[in-house]
């Protein structure tokens, strides 16, 4: 089943073919503007930035959203391999060629946010500006990071390291989409009280449970998520499943092998950092430490209050803090 997104004032929906493959993109703004482009993250899609779309196109920018390779209504190769960092952001600067534009600011959330950082890295003729939404900059580990990650959690339950044995994860994500995308859209932020901390004893437990029946049913949906946005992701995850997200994880040591060349590189373009005070990810992975590789940082955005999907939980702080950093390095 297609269902149709919920309308989004102003944008265009069209399909970009580069890179041998197919995107899927929301196209918003003047055809002349300054160019934007958006990278969501896991479990998401182009929709995702449904808040900051109009009110970027709005104040001049040319906002190009790709539901990203494996994603949405874009291509899903079959190739675990054709998922590495290579391939994803060559995607991004294909959509870059598409419209012409030599370069752009990337802003991304999630898997996103880790794109977009390689994409500074990898590709820097083509970034003026990068964003990194919940996952901070990271600079390469001194060993692959799922091998490192298997040594560091040992016996206990992660989800990284779940999702690497092809088939699992993508058979428990995908056999109720709805209740995966419930919990997942409702449930990554930390709780306050004495539940947070039994919360990640759960999520740790080496109990042969899978990562989606971890995590708990929620009472309701938030207030920052309507039963028509909820309805649109699960028909969208029916219809294509879990696995292309999920290749792009097991990737992660690929991507490793693949870049020797980023061992020590610094962000040299403009860069600043958005997050929620209440996303779990900040936890493991805190902001601070980033400063001393993000060479032109204009700093950090913490939203009090915000779970991990920051930009749709709170869309007018994130949406404030995007247009003062964009103002900022166009002058």
């Amino acid at each position: 089943m297609t269902l149709a997104s919920p309308p989004i004032d102003g944008v265009t929906s069209r399909t970009v073919h580069t890179n041998g493959v197919d995107l899927h993109v929301l196209d918003a703004g003047p055809a002349d503007g300054p160019v934007v482009v958006l990278a969501h993250g896991f479990p998401e899609l182009a929709y995702s930035w449904r808040h900051q779309i109009p009110a970027l196109a709005a104040a001049g920018y040319r906002v190009l959203a790709p539901d990203q390779r494996g994603y949405g209504r874009s291509s899903r190769p079959d190739e675990v391999t054709d998922y590495d960092i290579v391939h994803l952001t060559d995607d991004l600067c294909g959509l870059l060629d598409d419209v012409g534009a030599t370069d752009a600011t990337f802003v991304g959330h999630d898997w996103g946010s880790m794109v977009v950082w390689q994409m500074a890295l990898l590709h820097p003729d083509r970034v003026n500006g990068v964003v990194g939404m919940s996952v901070p900059f990271l600079p390469r580990a001194p060993m692959a990071p799922v091998q490192m990650m298997r040594h560091v959690f040992a016996d206990n339950f992660f989800y990284i390291v779940y999702f690497q044995e092809p088939g699992v994860a993508d058979a428990e994500l995908g056999a109720d989409p709805a209740t995966t995308m419930r919990r997942l859209l409702c449930g990554v932020a930390i709780t306050e009280g004495d539940d947070a901390g039994e919360q990640a004893i759960t999520m740790a437990a080496n109990d042969g449970k899978g990562f989606i029946e971890r995590m708990p049913e929620p009472d309701g949906l938030p207030d920052w998520l309507t039963q028509d946005e909820l309805d649109f992701y699960v028909a969208e995850f029916t219809r294509t499943g879990f696995t292309g997200g999920i290749n792009w994880y097991r990737n992660m040591d690929r991507n490793w092998e693949l870049t020797p060349q980023v061992q020590d590189q610094h962000v040299i373009v403009p860069s600043a950092f958005i997050g929620g005070s209440a996303d779990p990810v900040l936890v493991m992975s805190p902001p601070d430490g980033q400063e001393a590789w993000l060479d032109d940082f204009r700093g950090s955005t913490v939203v009090p209050g915000a779970g991990h999907w920051v930009q749709q939980d709170s869309p007018g702080p994130v949406n404030d803090a995007l247009l003062d950093f964009l103002e900022g390095i166009q002058r």
